[in-house]
């Protein structure tokens, strides 16, 4: 069993920087996928970013792409996302996924290749 809890979230302005993570528990992470997405109310789950258990590939969506990083520290059991130059349209529920498949290279952007998720962290980005 793996459970996730994000943190980091709030209200900022438009060009603010805002780290978030997610801790994982249950049990060891450090040979999973993970990622992250982000959804608004009465919408579809959309792709964020997402980073192999070894971190050798990263994969972003265009809309964040140059902004947001994604980077994890298996030794504490967190995945992390850094983000740069907020704007509003980042505004959204982000959640932090893991992907069950060992040792896997790909780092898929849909969101039924995850397995487990957070509760989510709320982001906001005024203007």
């Amino acid at each position: 069993q793996v459970q996730l809890v994000e943190s980091g979230g709030g209200l900022v302005q438009a060009g603010a920087s805002l780290r978030l993570s997610c801790a994982a528990s249950g049990r060891t992470i450090s040979r999973y996928g993970m990622g992250w997405f982000r959804q608004a109310p009465g919408k579809e789950r959309e792709f964020v970013a997402a980073i192999t258990w070894a971190s050798s590939t990263t994969a972003y969506s265009d809309s964040v792409k140059d902004r947001f990083t994604i980077s994890r520290d298996n030794n504490k059991n967190t995945l992390y996302l850094q983000m740069n130059s907020l704007k509003p349209e980042d505004t959204d529920v982000y959640y932090c996924a893991v992907r069950r498949a060992l040792y896997s290279t790909l780092a898929p952007s849909e969101s039924a290749e995850y397995d487990y998720w957070g509760q989510g962290t709320q982001v906001t980005v005024s203007s």
